[in-house]
């Protein structure tokens, strides 16, 4: 069936998304995936040209659509499907986009432009079982290598807010792999070969070993952000535009990130979150919900100051900071004189302190979580974590971000 006018198109879209059962997508895309060397039914990487994330669902129906021409059944019951895709499946698509695909490259919807390249390709041939089409339905424990790679583009591409989805059992699902120039290559091929190639001198550059490729491998940054060491920040990381990761002890794990220009010369864990203007000195950590947080996720407000070497493993508000060297976890006991109790209440509304005159009352860390103009330090003679209002205003420069 060929579409050829805008109205036809629409007609399609609507006539699909009535079939019984028919549900839209939460998230869909074509992807390129890198099977296993051994095992070919193993997928070890899956690259999304693009994603679609909450939007475009006039395009998910016309792959459906496609996919049904082709006599593929999709199931709309379970929480994602994904499927080989074929040249018949390209083709109906290719003709259900035909009112949009005399645009010139480039400005053709980028769904669009997809199916045109995938259409070029197998031209030549060379679909074989190399493209996956991937649907999620429900925000649940990704089942699928395809539908965790789906779920880092969002998070990746800001499409998706840090913390908002489900990626539970992630690590079961993916392969620990060799990684050589951004290709995985399976272990298990490695130590059958590895004579043949080591005595023959090709045996590949191995870069490293894990199960989640790094974030230059898969998304291309603003234009304003810097990255010194691609090794420092993992897929599925979000980084606001203008931000700075530098090299040495700086990381920005999954599922982890920035929401403004920051400055990042430490450690940003699993889903830390750094508000915007903020500076994370060198070699600073901040906790994830695997080291010390009790599992509760540390956000950092805007223009805060983390100095060089120090831990935060709670959640602080704008404008605070941590002095180089010392460590703020939940229950460390954090001593603030009288004369700062009322000065930090003037910008914290909901602290709530004993009106007596004590010298200096103590608090536990975790009380002052998420609190705004704290500044943290350490008395120097006694070794006391002291907080006092902070009298710093903690601003990056511009030129940098």
């Amino acid at each position: 069936m060929s579409i050829k006018s805008v109205e036809e198109f629409k007609a399609l879209v609507a006539k699909t998304e009535s079939i019984t059962g028919y549900r839209k997508p939460l998230g869909f895309g074509i992807a390129r995936v890198d099977r296993g060397q051994l095992n070919n039914d193993k997928i070890l990487q899956a690259n999304f040209p693009v994603i679609n994330w909450d939007e475009n669902f006039g395009s998910a129906a016309v792959f459906i659509a496609a996919l049904l021409e082709s006599g593929v059944t999709v199931d709309f019951t379970g929480s994602e499907f994904v499927c080989d895709v074929k040249k018949k499946f390209v083709k109906n698509a290719l003709n259900y986009f035909a009112p949009y695909t005399n645009e010139a490259v480039g400005e053709a919807h980028k769904n669009v432009q997809v199916i045109k390249t995938l259409h070029w390709i197998s031209q030549t041939d060379k679909l074989r079982d190399d493209y996956r089409l991937v649907f999620i339905f429900d925000d649940v424990s990704p089942k699928s290598v395809e539908a965790v790679y789906l779920k880092l583009y969002a998070l990746s591409s800001g499409k998706a807010a840090l913390r908002s989805l489900n990626l539970s059992g992630a690590f079961g699902v993916l392969e620990n792999v060799a990684w050589s120039l951004n290709v995985p290559i399976e272990l298990a091929w490695l130590r059958a070969n590895e004579i043949e190639m080591k005595l023959q001198g090709t045996y590949p550059v191995i870069d490293f070993v894990d199960k989640f490729p790094r974030y230059l491998a898969h998304v291309i940054p603003a234009d304003n952000t810097r990255i010194l060491d691609a090794s420092k920040v993992r897929m599925g990381a979000q980084l606001h535009a203008g931000t700075t990761i530098m090299p040495g002890a700086s990381y920005v794990n999954f599922n982890a990130g920035t929401t403004g220009a920051v400055m990042v010369e430490g450690r940003i864990s699993s889903s830390a979150i750094v508000g915007k203007g903020s500076d994370v000195g060198g070699g600073a950590s901040i906790l994830g919900v695997l080291s010390g947080t009790n599992g509760n996720p540390v956000g950092i407000g805007e223009n805060t100051l983390l100095g060089a070497n120090s831990v935060t493993g709670i959640p602080l508000g704008d404008g605070c900071i941590v002095d180089a060297g010392i460590a703020i976890l939940e229950g460390t006991k954090v001593g603030i004189a009288f004369s700062q109790l009322a000065k930090i209440k003037e910008v914290n509304p909901s602290f709530s302190y004993d009106e007596n005159k004590e010298e200096i009352q103590f608090f536990k860390a975790l009380d002052l979580g998420g609190f705004n103009g704290i500044h943290f330090r350490q008395n120097s003679t006694n070794g006391m974590i002291m907080a006092l209002r902070s009298q710093r205003e903690v601003v990056l420069n511009s030129d940098l971000h």
